[in-house]
């Protein structure tokens, strides 16, 4: 997409860090230079403020990633694009059949409605639940591998997302600041929400996460 949109040596294109690193890698085989932007900490997607600080003269396009079945805030983007002269191109995830997504939302629903000591995700009408990602809320990442770890000993599985964002990476390591992509890398936490799974096993991902609601601790 990038070259066919003429993107190439001496541009910029603007991309999420908190994710991972093809899109940046594509980037670079484009010849372009990826600038990482800042998340919104609600959808795990561009930050349309973020994207407008990182702008200049030689921007080219901004690639934008729909995470986690979160919808980035395209319109807004788009209609930055138009003044400031730059491509907006979208990148979803893999799409799950309706019956899959609205099973997805159900369970998303059930666990939202009970699960203590983690954040659940805002509810969104367009979210279709590709990942159901919570926060671990206390002190970073021992609380939330801590966390992880406890729960997977209780048979339920987990994992975390984005492990390192890709700012972070050897490759790509930028001295920027990222600080919702930071601490969501932290703090995230994926738990099962398959089609598949039945009411029981909703519970038992329940039971193993209240169970340790007193091995957190706030952050201060």
């Amino acid at each position: 997409m990038l070259r066919a949109a003429g993107v190439g040596t001496g541009d910029e294109v603007v991309v999420p860090a908190y994710g991972n690193a093809e899109v940046a890698e594509a980037v670079v085989l484009a010849g372009a230079l990826p600038v990482f932007a800042d998340i919104e900490p609600a959808t795990y997607c561009l930050d349309p403020d973020a994207v407008a600080s990182a702008v200049t003269p030689r921007t080219a396009a901004v690639i934008v990633v729909h995470r986690f079945g979160n919808q980035a805030d395209v319109r807004r983007l788009r209609e930055l694009g138009q003044r400031q002269g730059f491509l907006v191109l979208e990148q979803g995830e893999s799409e799950t059949p309706y019956e899959g997504i609205e099973r997805r939302r159900a369970h998303a629903a059930y666990l939202s409605g009970r699960l203590s000591g983690v954040v659940t995700p805002d509810v969104r009408e367009e979210h279709s639940y590709q990942q159901f990602v919570v926060r671990v809320p206390g002190n970073g990442r021992p609380d939330r591998d801590a966390f992880a770890r406890a729960v997977r000993a209780k048979g339920v599985n987990c994992w975390v997302p984005v492990k390192t964002p890709v700012h972070r990476l050897p490759q790509f390591r930028r001295d920027v600041c990222l600080p919702e992509t930071e601490r969501a890398a932290d703090e995230t936490l994926a738990l099962p929400v398959d089609a598949s799974m039945s009411r029981r096993e909703l519970q038992r991902v329940v039971s193993a996460c209240n169970a340790l609601g007193g091995l957190l601790q706030p952050a201060f």
